[in-house]
């Protein structure tokens, strides 16, 4: 729920638990679309900020935290990831740091809402610049439908989703998850978005469970940034075969002579370090770890 203050601050309440405000200097972009409500406001001390249904999806101050945690992360883990699919992620921001990665050939996004992209496009060109690459093939269409019908098989998937509510719902299924299992080459990764271990632990759970039910490798790993409830969040990991530490090498990371904002090698392996109310919650889903 976005709500706007008269002094000019957003809130965004969540679980009607608690609320946080930035302060806002002026609105760039709001609508409707018919899936969410998007909202693009500039504010004071994290730049411009998309909001899908009331709720923080980036800030420019922060952005840069989930994308390099959703992409590199499984990006480095693979030996070879050729072919990409970004289902959600209309931001661009993920997109972005695919490309970054020379063994991309390919990277196909897959996003629901065309004004999620149209606004980000316009107005927040840091995440958004690259969906014109030559190797991007974006299509506006719904992911699940998409992974259930495409015959093509990628090395990597990266499922940037909002929160399991509206059109996103489905994408915290048991179905999509047997699709997505099926769209993945027999040493593909998947790495979905996996909410707050403070906020949202039956929810990780119901993440692990369906994981594990179908893949080799199946664990989670942390983030911190300024922008989501609790600073504290989660991205699922799940593979037919490749460990996320043991098929993980260092020196790839050295030999590409990529610059990163918060990901390196050693935050690569502390990420899977998790605290202990974390571990036992999902413990029993945790599988070749």
């Amino acid at each position: 729920m976005l709500t706007m203050k008269s002094e000019l601050w957003i809130e965004e309440k969540f679980k009607d638990i608690m609320g946080v405000r930035f302060k806002t200097e002026e609105t760039c972009f709001a609508g409707q679309s018919a899936f969410q409500s998007v909202d693009i406001v500039k504010t004071r001390g994290y730049g411009k900020m998309l909001l899908n249904d009331g709720l923080v999806m980036i800030s420019e101050r922060d952005e840069f935290v989930y994308h390099d945690m959703i992409t590199h992360v499984p990006l480095f883990v693979h030996p070879f990831p050729e072919n990409v699919l970004v289902i959600g992620g209309g931001d661009g921001g993920t997109v972005r740091e695919v490309l970054r990665h020379t063994d991309v050939k390919r990277c196909t996004m897959v996003e629901i809402d065309r004004m999620v992209v149209d606004s980000c496009k316009e107005f927040i060109p840091l995440c958004s610049k690259d969906l014109e690459n030559p190797k991007v093939k974006l299509i506006i269409d719904d992911g699940v439908k998409f992974a259930k019908d495409t015959k093509e098989k990628f090395d990597v998937i990266l499922v940037d989703s909002t929160d399991p509510i509206g059109p996103a719902q489905p994408l915290f299924g048991d179905e999509f998850y047997e699709d997505i299992y099926n769209c993945l080459k027999s040493d593909g990764i998947v790495v979905s978005q996996g909410e707050s271990p403070w906020y949202q632990e039956e929810m990780q759970r119901k993440l692990m469970k369906i994981k594990s039910r179908l893949f080799d490798v199946v664990t989670i790993y942390n983030f911190s940034n300024l922008t989501y409830p609790g600073g504290l969040w989660s991205f699922t990991f799940a593979s037919k075969g490749l460990h996320p530490i043991k098929d993980f090498v260092k020196e790839r990371v050295a030999k590409s002579c990529l610059t990163f904002k918060y990901y390196n090698e050693a935050i690569h392996e502390a990420a899977f370090a998790l605290p202990q109310f974390q571990k036992e919650n999902i413990r029993e889903f945790l599988k070749g770890i």
